[in-house]
């Protein structure tokens, strides 16, 4: 009985999607895509991924950093690639490149937008790294810069593209635990104590003007790039843009997606006496009328044992299912384990999956309409952090209400650098 109910559930899955499809282009006779890769950290991963696409070669690679770039350049000729990708330190010189099809965005969250909306206008297909944006404003700009440019953007909230999961939504979807009343999302590390050097001189390897891009000039402190920057205001969005973003994506899609009514979000920085400004403990809960999630997350003291948390974890009338980073558990009302599939982690369906939306005109698993439906819950979570613990939309504006969470719905831009649209 329960193959046969598994057999429906894999057969369901195709027509749970719901990514708008866009028209198919081949901008080769041969249907090779040739990517571009934008920062080499966690772009490092985009170049593996890429490289195991078939008929994909990675034709350009962008960073700020000149150690990164030669690894990269050693990475792709490893992979068994004979073609040398082009370098540049700025991604504008590659999106000049009519041969370059895609353009792969691993910068950090304030890049993401800007160089998204500058590729689809340039006619380039998008991976983008989660969030995709860096606040509410280039949130709802990002989906109307890929209608605009009739381009293919896929949202890097990659465990969309997992068998095991796509298997654990459609069972959702389809009633089996019940009507969904809640969900609960969790995200806990380790991470230690930050400074931040301030009067430190640039080093000769990094483009200081470069890494900060569209963001307003700052002095340069030790110890922000590559990873901390996370942790400021003026860069990152914490470990909600951070993380949660992908917690908060697998329970939207499981619910069929939706907009908040209300998002409430309280915590603070309890752990270190450092540079950073984000909290490291949050709790929030996001209405979406239809079902109440909630996002717990403890980034300074990971939780062990009975407190071990998986990743999501959903609640029906008929039962409960969780998620794990890579595979589901379904349990009864009273927690008798039913069903399971363990599943596989690894990155390259999703980027196969853009290939094939830009070849064959499949659809999207990610599109980056749907995408930012999370992505909003992180900016307007951190909005009511920052202000009175609450946050909204309203429905006839788009806008939050209340002067003091516009003032954290957009930001400035360095001058030529706000991202526009038409």
């Amino acid at each position: 009985m329960m193959n046969r109910r598994r057999f429906f559930f894999l057969g369901a899955m195709a027509s749970a999607a719901t990514a708008p499809r866009v028209s198919a282009q081949e901008n080769a006779p041969s249907g090779r895509l040739r990517v571009a890769v934008m920062g080499l950290g966690r772009g490092m991963a985009h170049v593996d991924a890429w490289l195991k696409v078939p008929n994909v070669t990675v034709a350009g690679l962008c960073e700020v950093d000149e150690r990164r770039m030669a690894d990269g350049v050693k990475r792709v000729a490893a992979a068994g690639q004979a073609d040398v990708p082009r370098t540049e330190r700025d991604f504008r010189r590659l999106l000049e490149d009519r041969n370059i099809d895609v353009l792969s965005i691993a910068a950090p969250n304030f890049w993401q937008t800007p160089a998204a909306v500058l590729a689809c206008a340039a006619g380039k297909h998008v991976y983008v790294e989660k969030p995709g944006s860096h606040n509410g404003a280039e949130s709802m700009l990002l989906g109307k810069a890929a209608a605009h440019g009739k381009r293919h953007v896929q949202q890097g909230t990659q465990r969309r593209s997992l068998p095991a999961l796509q298997e654990a939504v459609a069972r959702i979807q389809s009633g089996e635990i019940g009507t969904v009343r809640s969900v609960r999302c969790w995200y806990d590390a380790d991470r230690g104590p930050v400074k931040l050097a301030r009067d430190a001189a640039v080093p000769g390897w990094l483009d200081w003007s470069l890494w900060q891009g569209p963001c307003p000039d700052q002095p340069y402190l030790d110890g922000l790039v590559h990873y901390n920057w996370h942790w400021r205001w003026h860069y990152g969005g914490g470990e909600l843009a951070n993380n949660g973003v992908h917690m908060l994506d697998l329970a939207l899609w499981g619910l069929g997606g939706g907009r908040p009514e209300r998002v409430v979000c309280g915590g603070g920085r309890h752990h270190f006496k450092d540079d950073q400004e984000t909290p490291d403990t949050v709790i929030l809960a996001a209405e979406l009328g239809k079902a109440t999630v909630a996002f717990d997350s403890s980034s300074c003291h990971q939780r062990k044992g009975a407190e071990k948390h998986d990743l999501v974890s959903f609640y029906g009338d008929a039962g409960s299912l969780t998620m794990t980073s890579q595979g589901y558990r379904i349990n009864d009302p009273a927690g008798k384990e039913l069903a399971r599939n363990d599943g596989e982690f690894t990155d390259v369906p999703h980027f196969r999956n853009l290939a094939d939306a830009i070849r064959d005109g499949k659809s999207l698993n990610c599109d980056i309409a749907t995408g930012q439906q999370a992505a909003l819950i992180c900016h307007l979570g951190n909005i009511a952090y920052r202000t009175d613990g609450s946050a909204g939309l309203d429905p006839a504006s788009g806008l939050p209400y209340g002067d003091a969470a516009m003032a954290l719905w957009s930001r400035s831009y360095r001058e030529g650098w706000a991202p526009q649209v038409g």
